[in-house]
């Protein structure tokens, strides 16, 4: 574990604060914005303790590793991820401590839609699939079992919701919410996204099984914004641990999810504190990743 944990930059950065996510501060830097990934983890919509050391550091080197990779396919929001152009920001002191955890950004209005596609019938797809044999109204052929690819990626959107959960809808409802043009090269964007990464993941031993996207309207042209292809916005398998019918163990903060799932926390109260086997093994998951992803560690 290669540096300190950040739970929070707000003693740390010398600008207004916008916004306060599980995971994400965002600061307002006048023409820009001031994105700082924290190493907060959440899970059932409690944020937890411990942070785990690296999570944000991997987190933002990860997007902006593959807003990089795409910027051929869509222009992003990226400014830079320099800390060190932060002067009058962020005090010298604290510099080496938000290192690699920051992106600076341009504003954009959001566009109010999580943009899923989904290559495998798995999570809440699964979940969607058995109940009503479609995803998101897409009607699926009958008898596909749990984890099983599907014939061609699906587009299934979600109507934001920043209290409580995004809201699963068909396409033809995201047209009616931002409009059909809008909605169309959104979905045309986002299945295209998909195939540039899931071919680059499976030349890594890697299984990208669905992926959420973010985007934002910038002088009348679409960009991306957020974070893109990283544990937290996409889910990745091991090639060699994929299965059927069974819960596959994915490459994220999984070792978090068993932990609670198995212990004696009635998800309705703060959990205890983690285990320092459970935040070292989580830890180690998204170093892992970024490895196999990016071809080299963080140093």
């Amino acid at each position: 574990m290669t540096q300190a944990t950040v739970s929070t930059a707000v003693d740390l950065i010398d600008a207004p604060l916008l916004y306060k996510g599980k995971v994400r501060e965002l600061y307002d830097l006048g023409e820009h914005m001031l994105i700082v990934v924290t190493d907060r983890i959440s899970a059932f919509d409690y944020v937890l303790e411990p942070a785990v050391p690296d999570k944000g550091n991997v987190l933002n080197r990860l997007s902006a590793f593959w807003f990089g990779q795409t910027k051929n396919l869509l222009e992003n929001h990226v400014v830079h991820i320099d800390v060190n152009r932060l002067e009058g920001i962020v005090k010298e002191e604290n510099r080496e401590l938000l290192k690699n955890r920051i992106m600076v950004v341009r504003k954009a209005e959001r566009v109010d839609i999580e943009c899923v596609v989904r290559g495998y019938i798995t999570g809440g797809g699964w979940r969607q699939y058995q109940q009503t044999g479609a995803v998101n109204g897409i009607k699926l052929p009958e008898g596909l079992r749990k984890n099983a690819k599907l014939a061609e990626p699906i587009f299934t959107p979600a109507a934001k919701n920043d209290v409580g959960h995004d809201e699963d809808i068909p396409f033809e409802q995201m047209r009616e919410l931002v409009g059909a043009e809008l909605a169309d090269e959104l979905k045309e964007k986002s299945l295209k996204l998909y195939a540039f990464a899931e071919s680059y993941c499976a030349e890594r031993g890697i299984l990208l099984a669905d992926c959420k996207f973010e985007f934002g309207v910038l002088d009348g042209k679409v960009i991306l914004i957020d974070e893109i292809f990283t544990p937290d916005a996409s889910r990745f398998w091991a090639k060699d641990k994929y299965a059927l019918d069974i819960e596959i163990d994915s490459m994220d903060k999984e070792p978090v999810r068993t932990y609670l799932a198995s212990s004696s926390w009635d998800k309705n109260s703060t959990p205890d504190p983690l285990p320092a086997e459970v935040v070292e093994e989580t830890s180690s998951r998204y170093l892992d990743i970024y490895r196999r992803l990016t071809g080299h560690g963080l140093n």
